[in-house]
């Protein structure tokens, strides 16, 4: 197989004049952010320098596979397949994606290595006049010459003697200069196994390039060609792959693309109803300290209103406690130290004055008290446009003025919901209009009175109160109501539980014909009849009525109890009406 010779390292093409060459996003590591140095490509196609690399924190992971590894590198190229087996596996960290990294065998310098990233490198560096460069031969001093043939940058030492040498003097040298304009000046790959041959050739059953002592040795009889020969297959597979990527890539653009522009009104919408948030909470804020202070100066008007009241009522209780004074000292002075005639003399006077003293009339107790509270819950209205809780009150629920209603109070069903309401009042009997005191009710069965019923206080925040009960046996039931640990008026009472309420077997009709369809023999419990051998009621005939009734026991309320005994000596035809 004769080999095409083609530049493959070397002079691919110039580019335009003014095109500028190196990125800093392809020439330097995202860690040191320095030129690169022995790039690294990782799985997740980042390049990172070899050194960088290496002080990445390493860890352990455990992977079940066989020789072949997904991590591709030059150093593992050569390693003959194992059995699957489990092995524990070193791993790193992409610095860039944060992608997990399974190291090959070597470590991190068995990685591939980024030739297209020291390309650029070298490009980069000869753009800003050879900075950074150095010999490829002593690794010492600044490159000045690039030998074309050996593709090695050399200094001015290694270049004289690279043309001193029989095997090298007729190798083309070029100025460093006078590679500005080209695209690629990279080296030439060498196979890592064989260091002094490069990578011509490309194995096809190991799918990776290879020299050509390789093809002699490891890579003996298998399939092989050269890498110019095999680009445009494999380049074409590449290229079908990536036109598979490329809809994903513009996919997920266009999905970033509606996820920030659906972030954008995400943010203008939470702006936006932040400043609702706020304009509603400022104005409930100002609803509430405006509330605050009319509750504050109600507050303040009630003091000054009972302390008016309590000084009005100090100062004629002084004013009488002076006259009062002033009428026993004299007069007891008089009957002490005064003569007879003295006495008799002012007796009309000192008597006057002391029987109208004691008519006067006074109240020993304070006029107004101090009972004044605050109820939270309480609704108050609405103070600019929002309702607003909270309600200064100064009535006291009176025990004895709280009254007792209900049509369930004395009497009850067994197995039946009894109700009665609990109004309470304040001592001048007015209604408290407010809940929140404090109800205790006791149902006690008069001979089980260690068994009490279950009760029910429902507060209607109004100043009365839903009291419910259910009795399971009928008999004679206390029912206790107090507030503040004191009896309200009418408690404690009795509650005649009966038994439970009897329903009608018969019908609910306005006469026997109709609902029995005209059948003669069919009675009614009202005693009504017609002619013509009819036994039950019927309109304007005798007996009936004149009002819809109970077959059963004749009562006229459709919700009632039944009083039918349903006795041996009952009409059995009444029985079938029952049974209608």
């Amino acid at each position: 197989m004769s080999e095409k010779r083609k530049p493959l390292l070397g002079f691919v093409g110039k580019l335009p004049s003014g095109t500028a060459l190196g990125n800093s996003g392809k020439t330097r590591c995202p860690l040191c952010m320095g030129l690169f140095k022995a790039p690294r490509l990782l799985p997740c196609l980042h390049t990172v320098c070899t050194t960088c690399l290496e002080q990445l924190e390493p860890f352990s992971v455990v992977d079940i596979r066989g020789g072949d590894s997904d991590t591709s590198s030059e150093g593992s190229i050569f390693q003959e397949l194992k059995p699957p087996s489990l092995q524990p596996q070193i791993g790193i960290l992409c610095p860039v994606c944060d992608a997990q990294v399974d190291l090959p065998m070597g470590g991190v310098k068995a990685l591939t290595i980024d030739h297209l990233a020291m390309n650029d490198v070298m490009l980069e560096s000869l753009h800003g006049e050879g900075q950074g460069l150095v010999c490829d031969l002593c690794s010492d001093r600044e490159v000045e010459k690039r030998c074309q043939t050996c593709k090695a940058n050399l200094c001015h030492f290694c270049c004289q003697a690279h043309r001193r040498q029989k095997k090298t003097t007729y190798h083309t040298m070029v100025d460093l200069k006078d590679l500005k304009g080209y695209s690629r000046i990279g080296k030439p790959i060498l196979c890592p196994a064989h260091p002094a041959e490069e990578l011509r050739l490309f194995c096809e059953l190991c799918d990776r390039p290879v020299c050509r002592d390789c093809v002699v040795g490891e890579h003996r009889e298998h399939p092989y060609d050269f890498t110019s020969n095999v680009i445009h297959k494999h380049g074409d597979s590449v290229r079908e792959l990536l036109k598979g990527t490329q809809p994903h890539v513009e996919a997920l653009e266009e999905a970033l693309t509606q996820i920030k522009g659906v972030n954008s009104a995400l943010q203008e919408r939470v702006e936006a109803v932040a400043a609702d948030v706020r304009t509603f909470s400022e104005g409930y804020i100002k609803a509430i300290e405006e509330h605050r202070d009319k509750l504050l100066k109600q507050l303040e008007d009630i003091r000054v209103q009972k302390e008016n009241s309590l000084q009005l009522q100090k100062a004629q209780l002084e004013q009488l406690l002076a006259d009062m004074r002033t009428g026993v000292e004299f007069t007891e002075h008089l009957l002490t130290s005064g003569s007879d005639l003295e006495i008799l003399i002012t007796k009309g006077v000192v008597v006057e004055r002391l029987t109208k003293l004691n008519k006067v009339e006074y109240n020993v107790r304070p006029g107004v008290n101090d009972k004044i509270c605050f109820s939270p819950q309480q609704k108050a209205g609405r103070c600019r446009g929002y309702e607003v809780y909270g309600a200064i009150n100064t009535k006291e629920v009176d025990p004895a003025k709280c009254v007792l209603q209900g049509e369930d109070l004395h009497r009850a069903r067994e197995k039946q919901t009894a109700s009665f309401t609990l109004l309470c009042r304040d001592a001048a009997g007015e209604s408290m209009g407010r809940g929140g005191d404090s109800v205790q009710v006791a149902v006690i069965p008069k001979d089980k009175k260690d068994s009490p019923v279950r009760t029910l206080v429902q507060d209607n925040k109004d100043g009365t109160y839903y009291v419910s009960y259910t009795p399971k046996e009928p008999g004679v039931y206390t029912v206790l109501v107090c507030i503040k640990e004191q009896h309200v008026q009418g408690s404690p009472f009795t509650v005649t539980v009966r038994k439970r309420h009897r329903p009608h077997p018969g019908v609910f009709h306005c006469c026997t014909f109709c609902s029995s369809g005209g059948q003669k023999t069919v009675r009614c419990a009202c005693g009504g009849t017609m002619p013509g051998g009819y036994l039950g009621c019927g309109h304007g005939h005798k007996g009936h009525p004149g009002r819809p009734h109970w077959s059963c026991c004749g009562k006229f309320a459709e919700k009632s109890e039944c009083t039918w005994t349903g006795g041996q000596n009952a009409p059995r035809s009444l029985l079938r009406t029952v049974a209608l």
